[in-house]
Formats: structure tokens, C-alpha cells, sequence
């Protein structure tokens, strides 16, 4: 079992002058303490337009912060919104590429597609194409990290000609692959495509057991890898916070696990939002034990272990992995057994403040995380030894039938273009070898001085 901590850059209202400095630089300060307490990996999300909920637009910017003042934590996109219309494939593999270089090997690849309208139509994407332009984006951006050079490709939402797309990973062929699912089918799609399964949604141990052994019975029966190497591993999302005391855990943490709950569907489900106008927090206040998410502590504290939900009436409210390290660890051990490779906590999330989230992550460190990192190693070769021939013939499936580049293809400047219109190539020939003795009086640089600005016909 391996641990991971999970950002969104929650920021409810209201907001004073200077709150986003503030979230962004104290996650900065999380980050770089969650690495010394020895958490595995860090997750960053991708979403656009999403206020309150999520203030995460320019991941690769903050992960690349986070590089600098980290050694060991991995760096995972969770996810990249990999669509034309969001990111172009090359432009998603320089980033990943260049992450990769900086943090000396420590990058997750996840991407997704995301289903929030506010997102999609904001960059004009039609919802039933939306797996389309993932499938297609995440194609082409593996494609541009692996091949060199990268032999072009003409689909359906991406044109673009040979070109050798530099930097390269560190990690070979590429780093790790994921795929945000959320449901059954998105968990069997990702063992068909071969990639770690991320399951944001907040699921009890029993549930992921089912979820882990469906993934593994299409990993065997129907993978057939997206990527060049496979990721079978699946990752499950707990809201979390610790103390010593079970109600002042749960107090600290129940709240901003439930407007997590809350925010996502008043942007997935229900909410009617207006831009720059609406107040997610203050309607969570008003409506949150209609919708779901009691304000009510005391069903969650007479708990004595810990579900992914609690009752409360009619209301169900996210708990998760809050309350003692007694409690989390028997939480863990669940999930331990239903064969999950990853826990991924939500800390970061409402109004949980700062320093509670840097205590929950001292004690986690330090009293709960030991047990099971003493047999974490045993466990993943074990796993290993059993998948490897599944892992095997997955592979000997796939059959690569990317285009090659043509040959004999060039890509030709655009002054030389302009200068073989008029001249001819074989007079250009003779410019460039005249001007390389001397003797030639800068012909190449006056075509370029004339030229500047101007579009002449392109090749490639």
C-alpha cells in the first residue's frame, strides 16, 4: 500500500485579498513536509472555471514548484485533461517531458476528460466527443514523448506533420499512465487500456474489492495497451484528517470533506452557477442537510470504525479516513486486503485549516504509515509475479500502426521557401555556398531582413 495527498486548491468564499497566495504557498509548504514525512505521491488535478471548488488550472506550473522543494514524493498529474481543445498533444508532452527532467524521474502521467459543461463549453467541447478527444489526445501525446522522430498524424481533432518533439522523459518509454474513473466502467476501461485506474470517488474498502478484482479480470481477458509499458494499479480517494482525539478529528475534518462532496455536485449535478456571482460555500451552509452533507458531528464520533459515509437521518455526509490513528489504520488494512495499491488523501478541502493539515500528515508520518511500509515491497513484488504473465500477453496484443515519417521529408525556413520561389533552388544552392567563403555579401541575411514578418508558402 502506498499513500498519496490529493489538491483541488479549494478556496470557498468569501474571498480577501491575497487568499489564493495563501492556499497555493501553504500547499507549497504541505507538499514539501508530506515528502519528509515520507508520503509516496502527490496528485494535482486539472480543472478550469471551477470556482471555489477548484482553483487548479496550471498544474504543471505548481508541480514543477513542488519539484524544487521535494526529493522522493512522485509527481502525478491527476489528471491532465488531455482533449485538443484543452491541451495539444505536443505542447502535454514537452510539459510532462520538461516535469520529468526537473524532478530527476518522478512523474505520473494521469489524464481524463472531464464532464463539468462549465469546462467543456468553455472551450467548445461537445460532451459526446469528449471521450473521443481524450482517447485521441492521450494517443498523439504518447506518441510525441516515445518517437523520434514523431511521424505526424492527420485525425479527426488533431492535424500536425512530422516533427521530433524534444525534450524526452527520463522515464522510459514513458512515465506511468492513469485514467480518472469514477465508475465500473471507466475502472474496466482503464484495465483495457492498460493504465493505473485513479477512482475519484469516495468508495468503502468492500466496494473497492469489487471494483479491484472486476479491474483485473479485463486486464486479463481484454488489455490492450495504450501506452508501451502497463500500469496495473488501482488508486482509491479518502477525505482525511487526524487527531489523538476522535471528535476533535472529526470536527476538524468532516466539514471540508462534505463541501468537497457538496462543491463537485453543485458543478457535476444540481448547481445553477453564475460566474463571478454565485456563493458555493454560503449555499452549502444553507442547503447542506437537504442535499446530503449533515453539519452534525455526533452520528460520526459514535462510530467506532471508519466507512466511507455516515448516517445521519436521511442525510449521507463524506467521512472517510477522519479520526484517530487506531481507526485509520484498521481503515487501511481494508483496503490493504481488497488489493489496492494506492490511498489518496483529501485534505486540502473547504476551510480545513493549514495547521491541522500539517498535524494530520506529522501523524500520519510518524504513528500510522510505518506498518505499512514494512511490507509494502513484499506486497508489490508478490503482485507483480502474479500479473506478469496477464501483463505479457496484454502486450503481445498491441500492434503499433502510427504512420512513419515520410522520406525524405525537410522542414525548409521560411526565407529560404521565399528566396527558392523566386530564384530557384539550385541559385539558392549557390547563394548559401558563396556566402559561406565570403564571398556571397550576406545574401542569406538581407532575404531574411526583407523577408521578416512576411508569409511566405510553408512546407511541413
Amino acid at each position: 500500500m502506498k499513500f498519496g495527498i490529493f489538491y483541488e486548491h479549494q478556496l470557498p468564499r468569501p474571498w480577501d485579498e491575497g487568499a489564493e497566495l495563501k492556499l497555493f504557498q501553504e500547499a507549497l509548504d504541505q507538499v514539501e513536509f508530506a515528502d519528509k514525512m515520507g508520503i509516496d505521491m502527490l496528485w494535482e488535478v486539472e480543472h478550469h472555471f471551477l470556482e471555489e471548488y477548484s482553483h487548479s488550472s496550471a498544474p504543471e506550473v505548481f508541480l514543477a514548484a513542488c519539484s524544487q522543494r521535494t526529493k522522493n514524493i512522485r509527481l502525478g498529474h491527476g489528471i491532465i485533461q488531455t482533449a485538443p481543445a484543452y491541451n495539444h498533444p505536443a505542447r502535454t508532452a514537452e510539459r510532462l517531458a520538461t516535469l520529468d527532467l526537473v524532478s530527476n524521474g518522478r512523474v505520473e502521467f494521469g489524464s481524463g476528460e472531464s464532464s463539468s459543461r462549465a469546462e467543456l463549453r468553455g472551450f467548445r467541447i461537445e460532451p459526446e466527443a469528449k471521450r473521443a478527444m481524450w482517447r485521441e489526445g492521450l494517443e498523439i501525446t504518447l506518441r510525441c514523448m516515445t518517437e523520434e522522430p514523431f511521424g505526424g498524424v492527420k485525425g479527426q481533432y488533431v492535424e500536425m506533420p512530422p516533427r521530433n518533439v524534444v525534450p524526452k522523459p527520463v522515464q522510459k518509454p514513458h512515465p506511468p499512465l492513469w485514467v480518472a474513473c469514477s465508475r465500473r466502467d471507466t475502472i474496466l476501461m482503464a484495465a483495457r487500456e492498460g493504465m493505473g485506474a485513479l477512482t475519484f470517488s469516495f468508495i468503502d474498502p468492500e466496494e473497492a474489492r469489487g471494483w479491484v478484482q472486476d479491474y483485473e479480470k479485463e486486464l486479463e481477458e481484454k488489455c490492450v495497451p495504450i501506452g508501451l509499458a502497463i500500469n496495473p494499479q488501482v488508486a482509491c480517494v479518502s477525505p482525511m484528517m487526524l487527531h489523538h482525539d476522535a471528535k476533535e478529528a472529526v470536527a476538524r475534518g468532516l466539514e471540508g470533506g462534505n463541501f468537497f462532496g457538496y462543491s463537485l455536485a453543485h458543478f457535476y449535478i444540481f448547481g445553477k452557477h453564475v460566474p463571478g456571482k454565485t456563493d458555493v460555500w454560503q449555499e452549502f451552509q444553507e442547503k447542506r442537510s437537504e442535499m446530503g452533507y449533515s453539519p452534525e458531528v455526533e452520528e460520526a464520533v459514535k462510530q467506532e470504525t471508519l466507512g466511507a459515509k455516515i448516517a445521519s437521518g436521511e442525510a449521507t455526509g463524506l467521512r472517510g479516513a477522519v479520526g484517530t490513528p487506531d481507526q485509520l489504520r484498521e481503515y487501511i488494512r481494508r483496503y490493504e486486503d481488497a488489493g489496492v495499491d494506492q490511498l489518496i488523501f483529501v485534505m486540502q478541502a473547504g476551510r480545513n485549516k493549514h495547521e491541522h493539515i500539517m498535524e494530520s500528515l506529522e501523524i500520519f508520518g510518524k504513528e500510522v504509515m510505518p506498518e505499512f511500509k514494512e511490507r509494502d515491497e513484499k506486497l508489490v513484488a508478490k503482485k507483480r509475479e502474479r500479473l506478469q504473465p496477464i501483463l505479457d500477453k496484454a502486450m503481445a496484443r498491441r500492434i503499433d500502426n502510427a504512420p512513419k515519417m515520410p522520406e525524405n521529408y525537410t522542414i525548409t525556413p521560411m526565407v529560404r521557401r521565399m528566396m527558392e520561389s523566386r530564384m530557384g533552388e539550385e541559385a539558392v544552392e549557390k547563394l548559401q555556398k558563396a556566402q559561406a567563403t565570403g564571398a556571397g555579401g550576406g545574401a542569406f541575411g538581407m532575404a531574411n531582413r526583407r523577408g521578416r514578418g512576411g508569409q511566405g508558402p510553408g512546407q511541413g
